[in-house]
């Protein structure tokens, strides 16, 4: 009786959800490292659930290794750029390497870095063999790079509906229209956390101010490229394109992020690369064993840097570990290790490690880390204290976010030195809190409704399910800024009080007027 009962509810649950048939979704990925390893685990996650899903890849851009590619169980269309240009990009990436090292990350550089990627949309656009292979496919929805706004300007030539995925923290979240009140919600770069006192809203008023000119900076960078690429009176602005995707959905999590308001059309969906952890290797189990009680550390800068173009600055890094008790798994590329530099006695150096597996060891002490949020998610879900040496990008902010949450600090690049570094470790390895504080972030990570797969899927298909996300934008997308900004009610408030202020003064000066010649008369 109670299982008849029990298949009853299920069929009506079913039918109230029905399976959604195979839809045909374009996935988007412009820029390497980290956004690859998001964007090809977001294809997965699409393609087991039963959709037909295609990426559009561009390689060769130095940021992820070849060979570090996934074997992708769904069709890719790639392209690359010519080999000039790559060697000159990687050049340039090399060089700005050894500024971020010694701490010279700044806004001309990231500037800098947007016109390489204006370029090389440029190129992307020109691409008409794919282009219009992709454009006579006629895909549902493309799931693309929130980052690369040339992952817009692919979508508005090919005409296909967008589901707009960021790689990390809300830092455009101006350009979607989301609402930051500046008394706690830090404006990006800013390096403030949601408590800030009278000078920090100061400095974040005066932050959030000047994001309109920097704003304005990378959106001109990309005009040659509208001018190029679309005809007079259809060229889209970059600011347009954000707020025409379906949804926006962050690589990002409450239990590092701090709480502010969102809108219906934005959702975060952090730690797609976390999860429960593989058995390692024979061969670094037994490295592992060796430590004893003291454990290990993970060391990883991100899968863009695979080695250090500063000796100095992996001298003191290999002093550093050398003074610690733990031993230490780092990811580097053993063909770059310079010869004049002995590998201290407790590190054990690898071209590419499985960081997720590493994490979930119950042996694992310390994540040491450049702060990207991939790293720090599975740090997060896995319950790993953090070290940071923050470079570039949101890594600064990703890292004030790990210290406000008392599951680690962070060491400036420019002053990393041996003893400073082997101090900072000690202390939140051995210092209780910290394992204490990252233990409970990763009870509110692990506990959410939905695990972020399902999370991922399931909105998605709601934008297919519904035909767009135009219910869930806010009418404010529609408004132009001075309504936004009520500019038109406070310039209607402030004529109509000036006037009834200008009526009083007539009325008084009216009033004094006709009292002053009665009173020349009494005189008289």
């Amino acid at each position: 009786m109670a299982g008849g009962k029990g298949q009853a509810i299920f069929l009506l649950l079913f039918l109230q959800f029905p399976l959604l048939q195979t839809v045909k979704i374009l996935t988007v990925c412009f820029v390497g490292g980290s956004h690859y390893l998001l964007m090809d685990k977001i294809s997965n996650i699409l393609h087991n659930n039963g959709h037909d899903v295609r990426m559009l890849l561009q390689v060769g851009d130095a940021l992820l290794p070849d060979d570090q590619l996934q074997r992708s169980p769904y069709p890719v269309s790639t392209y690359s750029m010519d080999e000039e240009y790559l060697q000159h990009y990687k050049d340039l990436f090399n060089e700005n390497q050894k500024e971020f090292l010694m701490g010279r990350s700044n806004l001309h550089t990231f500037l800098m870095f947007l016109n390489e990627l204006a370029y090389q949309c440029n190129i992307t656009l020109h691409q008409s063999d794919i282009l219009n292979f992709l454009k006579e496919e006629k895909y549902d929805l493309a799931v693309v790079d929130g980052f690369n706004p040339c992952s817009f300007l692919a979508m508005e030539k090919l005409g296909v509906p967008y589901i707009a995925f960021f790689p990390g923290i809300f830092m455009n979240a101006g350009r979607v229209g989301i609402a930051g009140p500046l008394s706690y919600v830090p404006i990006f770069n800013s390096h403030l956390t949601d408590r800030m006192d009278f000078l920090g809203r100061l400095k974040n008023t005066f932050m959030y101010l000047g994001s309109y000119v920097v704003e304005k900076q990378m959106d001109a960078l990309f005009e040659k490229v509208i001018d190029e690429h679309f005809p007079v009176g259809s060229r889209p602005s970059i600011a347009d394109l954000h707020k025409k995707a379906e949804l926006w959905i962050y690589n990002i999590d409450f239990s590092i992020e701090f709480p502010r308001p969102l809108l219906p059309n934005v959702q975060y969906i952090g730690g797609l690369l976390a999860g429960p952890a593989e058995p390692v290797t024979q061969e670094l189990e037994d490295f592992i064993a060796e430590s004893g009680e003291s454990g290990f550390i993970v060391v990883t800068l991100g899968s863009m840097i695979s080695s250090l173009p500063l000796v100095e600055f992996l001298k003191e890094m290999n002093d550093g570990f050398a003074k610690i008790p733990q031993k230490v798994i780092w990811r580097y590329d053993k063909s770059r290790w310079p010869k004049e530099l002995n590998v201290s006695h407790n590190v054990r150096i690898m071209d590419w490690l499985s960081q997720n597996d590493l994490l979930g060891h119950p042996k694992a002490r310390l994540l040491v880390t450049h702060g990207g949020m991939n790293s720090l998610m599975e740090a997060v879900y896995h319950g790993v204290p953090v070290v940071g040496i923050p470079l570039f990008g949101d890594q600064y902010e990703n890292l004030v976010r790990v210290k406000a949450k008392d599951m680690g600090t962070f060491i400036p690049p420019d002053l990393m030195e041996a003893e400073n570094f082997a101090n900072t470790m000690r202390e939140i390895i051995e210092n209780s809190r910290y394992k204490t504080s990252a233990a409970k972030q990763s009870t509110i990570l692990r506990s959410r409704p939905f695990p972020p797969d399902q999370q991922l899927v399931r909105w998605v298909e709601h934008i297919i399910q519904s035909g767009g996300g135009g219910h869930l934008k806010p009418y404010s997308y529609q408004q132009p800024w001075y309504q936004q900004h009520l500019l038109d009610v406070i310039v209607f408030i402030s004529a109509c009080v000036a006037a009834i202020i200008y009526l009083i003064v007539k009325v008084i000066r009216v009033l004094i007027s006709c009292i002053s010649p009665n009173r020349k008369q009494k005189q008289n």
